[in-house]
């Protein structure tokens, strides 16, 4: 009976830690999350696949897909000519404010940055152009229902 219930509990332990390999094996992450009406949205990118995932709104969200050669390449020509790295985090203390973070774990824009309280103003437009890069490729391959 104690083998029993211990392969069990390894079956489960396995299938809970491989269930959130999605969540920690990726190149790309881009997420965001908080506000008054909390909303989660996360986009994992590993090598060419994607996996998305939101809620918020009383909706909920989960797609994997394909991103394109040229989408990565955009996208990291968009890094690149925004200086990612260079991007400088302001240290306002804000509440209740929707934050963006993005992790980038390989490659030449390699970094981690976020905008839980802000960016400074003088690199203001090149995260929102960083912003807008993550969100065409949201926008092309997920289909909302």
């Amino acid at each position: 009976m104690k083998r029993i219930i211990g392969i069990l509990f390894a079956i489960i332990v396995l299938v809970s830690c491989n269930s959130q390999k999605v969540y920690s094996d990726f190149d790309i992450s881009y997420s965001k999350s908080g506000g008054y009406a909390p909303v989660y949205e996360n986009l994992l990118i590993k090598g060419n696949n994607a996996h998305y995932s939101f809620e918020g709104q009383g909706k909920k969200y989960r797609q994997d897909f394909k991103v394109s050669d040229e989408d990565l390449k955009k996208l990291d020509q968009t890094l690149s000519q925004n200086n990612f790295r260079r991007i400088q985090e302001d240290h306002k203390k804000l509440y209740d404010n929707i934050s963006t973070s993005i992790n980038i774990k390989k490659g030449p824009n390699e970094g981690s940055k976020s905008d839980a309280s802000l960016m400074t103003a003088n690199y203001q437009t090149n995260w929102n152009n960083i912003l807008e890069a993550f969100q065409q490729i949201i926008n092309t391959n997920v289909k909302k229902q």
